[in-house]
């Protein structure tokens, strides 16, 4: 059965009272959404290309949204199969057909998956044709305007769907009441959306070099009826012409598809149970270097790190790689990093997420 919003569209006085009583209960409403356990193990991806068929979305120049998302999309997809052979991908579109939003996350709820991930391209009047970057979106909240004008263009497309208003619940993309009701659906997986969304823009900006315009939370009627984590990514501004000419490239398709891809295979490591944890929940890495300010990884010698993740730790910014299963995989590679050019490379443990000595790194092994 389709997922439907409360009819309140059609009753103001009513909305108006639903408004200020749901605002009252919101921190206990929102910390009861966060309840199921982190979802473990990712084995299907769901992999949305924005829009399609009569829907071109965003346009520029000479782009269209929906042709440079499906490119993206594809890509991406064939980054997973090809390196993570062991994840089920599938497509809500893999041709240039118009979806219903509605479909989009029901395929993924049919098939159990355990991602979703929308790609989009964003767009803004011309009077704004400067703005650039990219932008990955979770469902809540609008914390700011352009949130919320994101969430409306994206959404306008239920207009284009057959008896949208009863599919949807009366819900009016034109109507701010409508996006209010529906910025209020937290998905239930926001924590790890959120941490999936972080390790996108990371790799957008550190991989890519592309400007980052961070995580974002906006009520989006593709996201909201998601049985899993899932994110909206928007890839780059068609408004801007530069940033047109890259996302319309084929190198910029693939490096930005190569770069949501180093992105979940990161966030799999995570949720995937027991993955390079000994008892104790032990972790053993190498750090590569540090610095007061972010390095700049997508030049040599850092972009021959195939993983590399950072962390901000101690007023610096930190990079790690790898993940060993005993002191000796370790050191090997320390070894190798350090003849890689990476001399003040060593090795790093952590337990149930927390830095710790190497000394007692090696009483716990011990045990």
């Amino acid at each position: 059965m389709p997922f439907a919003l409360p009819n309140f569209w059609g009753q103001r006085p009513l909305f108006s009272l639903f408004l200020l009583l749901f605002y009252c209960f919101l921190p206990q409403i929102a910390l009861e959404k966060e309840g199921p356990a982190i979802k473990s193990g990712l084995r299907t991806i769901v992999i949305d290309a924005g829009h399609g068929g009569k829907d071109n979305g965003s346009s520029g120049a000479k782009a269209k949204e929906k042709e440079v998302a499906l490119k993206i999309a594809l890509k991406l997809g064939g980054y997973i199969k090809k390196y993570l052979p062991d994840v089920k991908v599938v497509y809500t579109r893999s041709t240039d057909v118009f979806v219903p939003l509605h479909e989009r996350s029901e395929i993924a709820n049919r098939l159990g998956a355990d991602l979703f991930i929308s790609v989009h391209c964003n767009s803004l009047p011309k009077h704004k044709k400067n703005i650039q970057g990219t932008e990955t979106f979770v469902m809540g909240l609008h914390r700011a305007k352009e949130n919320l004008d994101v969430a409306k263009r994206e959404n306008r497309v239920v207009l284009l769907e057959d008896n949208y208003q009863k599919r949807y619940g009366g819900y009016d993309p034109n109507s701010p009441e409508g996006h209010i009701m529906l910025s209020m659906y937290q998905n239930a997986y926001l924590s790890q959306s959120v941490l999936l969304a972080e390790k996108i823009q990371a790799q957008f900006k550190e991989r890519v070099g592309r400007k980052s315009r961070g995580v974002k939370q906006a009520g989006f009627v593709v996201l909201r009826a998601s049985n899993m984590p899932s994110v909206l990514v928007e890839t780059g501004f068609l408004s801007n012409a530069a940033e047109e000419k890259y996302l319309n490239s084929d190198k910029g398709q693939a490096y930005l598809a190569s770069a949501i891809f180093r992105a979940i295979r990161s966030y799999k490591k995570i949720i995937d149970k027991g993955n390079g944890y000994q008892a104790n929940n032990l972790q053993l890495r190498v750090q590569l270097g540090a610095s007061p300010k972010p390095i700049a990884v997508h030049k040599a010698p850092w972009s021959s790190v195939e993983e590399l993740e950072e962390e901000q730790e101690d007023g610096l910014y930190k990079y790690l790689t790898g993940n060993y299963p005993s002191m000796l995989e370790a050191v090997k590679a320390q070894r190798f990093w350090r003849s890689k050019g990476f001399d003040g490379a060593f090795v790093v443990a952590y337990k149930n997420g927390k830095r710790i000595s190497l000394a007692e790194a090696r009483s716990l092994l011990a045990n």
